[in-house]
């Protein structure tokens, strides 16, 4: 029988090594050399490389080589799925169980922050001028590319801060603010310049394109896309990424509120599990499509599992009911055409995936206008737009150096 846990704030879900555990378990490490760990990582972050300097005492290399490889190295120690990565190729795994490089690099880069080391160094300036427009991961990862080989980079964000769903969309309990900031802090030392609260459109490229050498656009997959169903204008019907963004920012009480989440992705799975952790009554998760079905990873949806949640699955959505303009059940209908389903409740979360926003919907064609992360890939990893943006910035630099 599992048991039910509970969450609050900021408060990290799960506790990280102390030096006794890491220096421990770097020991696990066989050392390979061909490394199969570093290889599935789609951002190189070459956990090989670094958990090799850590088993040799040599902190600083082992920070050396997450940050100059992946500079937002402690956030996706907290949320990469590693199951599906790094430590689902760890060769250790076919003996017992794979090394826990997620929480060696936690540990890595706690003591970076703990130290205040400094490793990042911007480049000696080449007179070219970059913009990146938008200030999640790809783009932040494509201006440190950039900065560490001389270019002035400037990143343009709607948002007030940055981070994208780093800083936005992701429970406080798994990946706390002070994390992504300490990121954060790291990148603006190398000089990067930030505009936020700067909304830009298809038409303000031009401009940019006129006053920079380059222009990256990673502005992601930040429009919510929606379900038609009737009752859908009720009061209480959100989008995953507005109810997620207010309940990081806010942390409103959800206490005594009943909750369904009708999806089956990993931001639904974050819905379910931020709405636990603000004490709602009642939270479900209804699935579409059979369970095995679910594109959710397995570590988040056993999370759910482990604070309780149910998953109700193959049930369609049907129609939102209310009474004086608040929703008060949501009626289904089963996938055999058969079965139905009422559930009362106070809110409706969608989190039926996202798409590229209206305004930079559509790039025109143009030699030195570059795009990456998940407005190219479709939504995937942390990692996988990190890897875009670093990607984006060798191309960037092999244009402005021909």
């Amino acid at each position: 029988m599992s048991r039910t846990i509970r969450v609050m704030e900021n408060r990290e879900l799960e506790k990280g090594f102390d030096a006794r555990a890491a220096m421990a378990e770097v020991a696990r490490c066989l050392l390979c050399h061909d490394a199969p760990c570093s290889a599935a990582c789609p951002a190189g972050t070459d956990p090989a490389r670094f958990i090799r300097s850590l088993r040799f005492s040599n902190l600083w290399g082992a920070a050396e080589t997450i940050r100059e490889n992946n500079p937002l190295g402690a956030s996706c120690s907290r949320i990469c799925p590693v199951n599906e990565l790094c430590e689902g190729a760890c060769a250790r795994s076919r003996l017992d169980a794979p090394v826990k490089i997620a929480k060696l690099q936690r540990f890595i880069t706690d003591e970076e922050r703990r130290l205040d080391m400094h490793i990042l160094e911007a480049g000696e300036p080449n007179g070219k001028k970059v913009a990146c427009v938008g200030a999640g991961p790809a783009s932040l990862a494509c201006a440190v590319e950039l900065a560490r080989k001389g270019c002035k980079v400037t990143v343009f964000e709607e948002t007030a801060q940055p981070g994208g769903m780093l800083s936005f969309g992701i429970p406080p309990f798994k990946l706390p603010q002070e994390i992504v900031d300490f990121d954060l802090s790291r990148i603006e030392k190398l000089g990067i310049e930030f505009f936020c609260d700067t909304h830009l459109t298809a038409h303000d490229l031009d401009n940019l394109l006129e006053r920079y050498d380059a222009v990256f656009v990673g502005t992601g997959l930040m429009k919510p896309k929606t379900l038609d169903l009737p009752g859908k204008e009720l009061d209480g019907v959100y989008h995953a990424l507005d109810w997620l963004k207010t309940a990081r920012l806010e942390k409103p009480s959800e206490k005594g509120n009943r909750i369904v989440i009708i999806g089956d992705g990993d931001v639904a799975m974050d819905c379910a599990t931020t709405a636990a952790s603000l004490l709602a009554a009642n939270v479900k998760l209804v699935y579409c499509r059979p369970i095995a079905f679910a594109s959710a990873n397995i570590d988040e949806t056993l999370l759910a599992v482990k604070m309780g949640i149910p998953v109700l699955a193959e049930f369609l959505p049907k129609e939102i009911r209310g009474e004086n303009g608040k929703v008060t059940g949501i009626v289904f209908t089963g996938a055999d055409n058969i079965s139905a389903l009422t559930l009362a409740t106070d809110k409706v979360i969608l989190a039926v995936g996202q798409e590229k926003a209206d305004d930079l919907a559509s790039l025109p064609e143009h030699p030195r206008l570059f795009a990456g992360g998940d407005r190219v890939n479709g939504g995937s990893t942390v990692v996988a737009a990190i890897a875009s943006g670093k990607r984006a910035a060798r191309a960037i630099l092999d244009t402005l150096s021909g």
